[in-house]
């Protein structure tokens, strides 16, 4: 084989792993992992991914791009750094997840109906406006996600959990209507706004 057929190939295998390195928070740290598996060994959710940790690195690694973005995997994440803490060679497992699940976003890759993503965004939408979760609305919002009809038998098998958040007062009606804010809520709004334009700026760079 020439060395210009080599040259051509060991290109196109790294493409995919010099685009993650570039656009994924703590990317340079794939080319790290050993493929030891203790990642997936120390995750609590580790049978139910569809790729492990390690098995995602070896696939960006490898130039496999459709197969990674459009994984389910990245959204089994649940922060628990299990795996940062055990890993022999300390890589940042869990922020390369969140970091690929956010790129898959900005790509439009996420698989359809994604729950965690849509979780996701509703978290955010609903933190954003006023600085608080506000939890009646998030719920609601969880409970009608997929449609008014579960939502409804959703409400309806959480009812007595729901009367006793009342009973307690853990859980106001007067929520719903508003919520209260942070105390410098415009002063919160320029800090996101703020983010979002480093972020943009950010990415605009790495193109």
């Amino acid at each position: 084989m020439s060395d210009l057929n080599t040259a051509m190939i060991e290109k196109y295998r790294n493409s995919f792993l010099h685009e993650v390195e570039a656009n994924v928070e703590e990317g340079e740290w794939v080319k790290m992992c050993m493929q030891c598996g203790v990642c997936a060994g120390s995750c609590p959710l580790g049978n139910a991914w569809e790729h492990p940790p390690q098995e995602i690195f070896m696939m960006i690694r490898a130039g496999k791009r459709q197969e990674v973005l459009a994984s389910e995997s990245m959204w089994m994440c649940t922060s628990c750094y299990n795996c940062i803490a055990r890993c022999p060679r300390g890589l940042p497992i869990t922020h390369i997840m969140h970091g690929l699940a956010h790129y898959a976003v900005r790509l439009g890759l996420v698989p359809k109906n994604q729950p965690t993503q849509k979780f996701a965004q509703m978290m955010w939408d609903n933190l954003s406006k006023k600085g608080r979760v506000n939890e009646l609305k998030l719920g609601l919002s969880l409970y009608f996600m997929n449609g008014f009809g579960e939502g409804i038998k959703t409400a309806l098998k959480m009812k007595d959990i729901g009367l006793g958040m009342l009973k307690t007062k853990r859980m106001a009606v007067g929520e719903a209507f508003g919520g209260h804010a942070v105390k410098d809520l415009a002063g919160f709004q320029k800090m996101l706004k703020k983010a979002q334009e480093l972020e943009d700026a950010r990415i605009e760079k790495s193109k």
